[in-house]
C-alpha cells in the first residue's frame, strides 16, 4: 500500500473510535496533558482542515490548525474534516510538494510523504488517547498491528520524532508491539486509565 492509501486506513480506523463516542462523554479525562475529550476531538478536526489548507497551498499559518467545535456530533465532524483531508493529499501527491506544519521543526518546509507520515502518526495516536478515554484501547492496538505495513509506518514516523516531541520517552520504548512502542516514544502511558470515580 501507498503512504496515502496507508494514512487513509489510519483515518477510518480512528473514526470507528470516535463513531463510539456519545455526546455526554466529551467532558472524559484523557491521556492528553488533562485536556477532556471534547478539546481532543476539536484538536483532530482542526488538525484535519490545517493539513487540508497547507495541501492547497495555504501555508503554514497556525490560524488554519487550530480546534474546531465539533458541537453534539463529534463523529460526523471528524469524518467531514477526515474526508476533506483524503481529498486535499489526493489533489497535492502527483507534485509532492513540501508542506509546512506550523507546530513541526519551526514550520519549515518538510517532505511530502513526510508530512503524510506525521499525520497518520497522530492520528493513530490520538485515536488511541480517544479509545483509552472511553476504555477500550485493545481494539484499535489489536487493528492497527493486524495491518503490518500500517503498522511500520506509524512506529517509523513515531521514531522520528520532529521538532517539538509532545513528552519525554518513556521506559516501554522498547515494548513488544509496534503500537506500544509508538505510545513510549511519544511519551504516552500505555498503562494510562481514567481515575476511579
Amino acid at each position: 500500500m501507498s503512504l496515502l492509501e496507508l494514512h487513509s486506513r489510519s483515518l477510518e480506523l480512528a473514526a470507528a473510535v470516535v463513531d463510539t463516542v456519545q455526546p455526554e462523554q466529551l467532558v472524559l479525562e484523557t491521556p492528553c496533558a488533562g485536556r477532556p475529550l471534547r478539546w481532543l476531538l476539536e484538536h483532530m478536526v482542526g488538525r484535519h482542515l490545517g493539513l487540508a489548507a497547507t495541501a492547497a497551498g495555504a501555508g503554514p499559518d497556525p490560524a488554519l490548525w487550530r480546534g474546531v467545535p465539533v458541537h453534539g456530533d463529534p463523529a460526523g465532524a471528524f469524518r467531514h474534516s477526515a474526508a476533506r483531508l483524503t481529498v486535499a493529499l489526493a489533489a497535492a501527491a502527483p507534485h509532492a510538494a513540501p508542506l509546512r506544519l506550523p507546530d513541526v521543526d519551526g514550520g519549515a518546509p518538510l517532505p511530502f510523504d513526510r508530512a503524510v507520515g506525521l499525520q497518520l502518526r497522530d492520528t493513530l495516536v490520538h485515536a488511541w488517547d480517544v479509545a483509552a478515554a472511553l476504555g477500550s484501547p485493545a481494539r484499535l492496538i489489536a487493528a492497527v498491528e493486524g495491518e503490518p505495513p500500517l503498522a511500520a509506518a506509524l512506529l517509523a514516523a513515531a521514531a522520528r520524532r520532529p521538532g517539538r516531541a509532545p513528552a519525554a520517552v518513556r521506559p516501554g520504548a522498547g515494548a513488544a508491539g509496534p503500537f506500544a512502542r509508538t505510545l513510549a516514544l511519544l511519551g504516552r502511558d500505555t498503562a494510562w486509565a481514567l481515575p476511579a470515580r
